[in-house]
């Protein structure tokens, strides 16, 4: 299991071994309001539950602020953790994959998914179940992102008004079009992601989509001078963002979570090897001058703690051996029917065990859980006030490509 860096068995035997539990908010951990259904004056709220509702363990609110009160209790002084973030677009089955590798079973009786699972009615009314980022932790201190869909229709209608604006304050004291603000969304989290986890999951519908790969692109051009939650400058909230920023490259160079890129609802022709192996060629020529192409000397250190390699990987070349790359086959209705390569549970349950050995991207220094999450706050004021993504925002502005309030 991955850690934060440094030498995490001293820590090894505070970590519960005890089999996955569903992840609820304690009582009265949420104030009544914005988060409760059911406010002071309301009748009905005495006869209702204590226990808020899980999204109310949401890390982002309404007006896209960072929130650590609600999830900081679940976290511990722990410091051999894994952090692992999901981003793709809605319906491609992210959420179905965190619960996974937090190791929910669906056949035991009377349990809920940690992770909701969009419905076949949600899915028909073209609406995403996934709001902002949802955090989970599991007995083995996975810490689990799940993050609202990027490219979603139904989240650029929620947050569009009627002049066309944003009703989030996408960056700060810039006034957007609903558009522009929903293509910096994407890039935000993506950015937030690749700053805060371990291991960052890149999730697309088939084989022919390359928006995400195109989405990731983006997110390594503009994540620079972004530290990682463990840096020591997150401690001198005054130094400007270049002075962050040189400090980084002139002392240990930048964090990057390590990308899992997954391809899912794949049908049998897809999972053929020759198209696996074009796949990967492909995916190793689009990144291959990105930071997410690990130097030699990295992925030796890297290697010597990874022992498991993907089955998926079997059919790849060398040069595409720094990028992971996992083939979800569709969901077969009929049981009965043996797959021609591999089924969809067994590809799920062997993305779960290369993610759950991976070891992936070790923060420069050793932190705790509770820090982790106090500092990923910090990050993401950070990307909030990026003066990279503003000039990025404003080139898409006079590229004409999104509308002028």
């Amino acid at each position: 299991m991955a850690g934060s860096g440094g030498n995490p068995s001293s820590n090894q035997s505070s970590v519960s071994h005890q089999a996955p539990k569903i992840l609820l908010a304690k009582p009265g951990l949420v104030t009544a309001g914005k988060f409760n259904r059911g406010g002071p004056d309301d009748d009905s709220a005495a006869h209702r539950p204590r226990f808020p509702s899980v999204g109310s363990l949401n890390l982002l609110s309404d007006t896209w602020d960072f929130h650590t009160d609600r999830f900081l209790p679940f976290l511990t002084d722990n410091t051999d953790f894994t952090v692992v973030g999901v981003i793709g677009p809605p319906g491609v089955g992210k959420s179905t994959i965190m619960n996974e590798i937090y190791g929910f079973d669906a056949t035991s009786p009377g349990t809920l998914p940690p992770f909701a699972i969009e419905a076949e009615e949600t899915s028909a009314m073209a609406k995403h179940c996934t709001v902002g980022i949802e955090p989970r932790v599991s007995s083995e201190r996975i810490i689990l992102l799940d993050t609202q869909p990027v490219f979603s229709p139904s989240v650029l209608a929620e947050m569009i008004r009627p002049d066309g604006s944003s009703t989030i304050p996408i960056l700060s004291g810039e006034s957007l079009s609903a558009e522009l603000a929903h293509e910096l969304l994407s890039i935000q989290l993506g950015v937030l992601l690749a700053s805060i986890c371990h291991i960052i999951l890149v999730v697309s519908e088939g084989v022919h989509d390359a928006s995400m790969w195109q989405l990731m692109s983006v997110v390594d051009l503009l994540k620079h001078g972004v530290p990682d939650p463990s840096s020591l400058t997150l401690s001198h909230p005054q130094s400007s963002e270049k002075e962050s920023r040189d400090k980084i490259l002139d002392s240990e160079g930048e964090y990057m979570a390590e990308p899992v890129f997954v391809h899912t609802k794949l049908c049998t022709e897809d999972l053929a090897p020759c198209n696996l192996v074009q796949l990967k060629k492909a995916l190793s020529q689009f990144f291959c001058s990105s930071s997410f192409v690990r130097s030699e000397n990295q992925k030796t250190a890297k290697e010597s703690q990874v022992s498991a390699v993907s089955l998926n990987d079997h059919s790849a070349g060398r040069e595409s051996e720094s990028l992971k790359l996992f083939l979800i086959p569709s969901r077969n209705k009929d049981d009965s029917l043996k797959p021609q390569y591999e089924s969809h549970i067994s590809a799920l349950w062997n993305l779960r065990d290369q993610v759950l050995s991976k070891r992936g991207s070790s923060f420069s220094r050793t932190l705790s859980e509770r820090d982790w999450l106090k500092n990923s706050a910090k990050i993401w004021e950070i990307i909030r006030n990026s003066s990279i993504i503003m000039d990025y925002c404003r080139t898409l502005q006079s590229s004409g490509m999104f509308r002028r309030l």
